[in-house]
């Protein structure tokens, strides 16, 4: 069931794809409102990725829908799903507050990051199984912080395992060192973007 397997990994990417495509012209779009009304920064990347989290959760319907039609098993791992959930949330979140805050400096950012998407894709295995790399060459892929958050997505709802420990940690590990970043330099910046925007 290839479908199954691809869109368990599709799903939590499209989340992430179009929460940060919103988010990076978050601030810069709303300029008017931020020069107006005494309102914090902060809630413009919040509302992308809470908009896009909504749209996940109801994406989850149909998924199950399909795998039903399709006579895959519905595993009760999918108890479990709130965990990677929670992890790629916290995760984006954090890459938004930075990208917004790049993009009232540099407004090519916010299409520079499409590329960057694209080729992020590519480079994550959404469409392919990452077995199908020589065993030497895996390691290079502990390097994309979302392979963890994804695996483990993918893992509860088309292989019916349980995620390992290590990679529920991993991927909470990035997922918190991309909040603190990104909102760390997003609370810094906020003050200055009135004269940017």
């Amino acid at each position: 069931h290839y479908a199954i397997f691809l869109l368990s990994a599709l799903l939590p990417w499209t989340f992430i794809l179009q929460s940060l495509s919103y988010a990076v012209e978050s601030v810069v779009g709303n300029a008017d409102l931020i020069k107006k009304v005494a309102v914090s920064r902060m809630v413009f990347p919040l509302a992308a990725v809470v908009a896009n989290m909504i749209n996940l959760l109801l994406s989850i319907i149909p998924l199950a829908l399909i795998i039903l039609v399709m006579h895959h098993p519905l595993y009760k791992t999918w108890l479990f799903l709130p965990v990677p959930l929670l992890a790629v949330m916290i995760f984006t979140a954090g890459a938004s507050f930075l990208l917004a805050t790049a993009n009232v400096y540099y407004r090519d950012v916010s299409h520079i990051i499409q590329i960057v998407l694209q080729l992020w894709f590519y480079v994550t295995p959404i469409l392919y199984k990452l077995e199908l790399f020589p065993a030497e060459y895996r390691w290079l892929f502990k390097f994309n912080p979302v392979i963890y958050v994804i695996n483990d997505f993918r893992m509860v709802v088309y292989y019916g395992h349980m995620p390992t420990l290590d990679s529920v940690a991993a991927s909470f590990i990035c997922a918190f060192g991309a909040l603190f970043i990104g909102f760390s330099v997003f609370r810094k910046y906020q003050s200055e973007f009135v004269f940017y925007i």
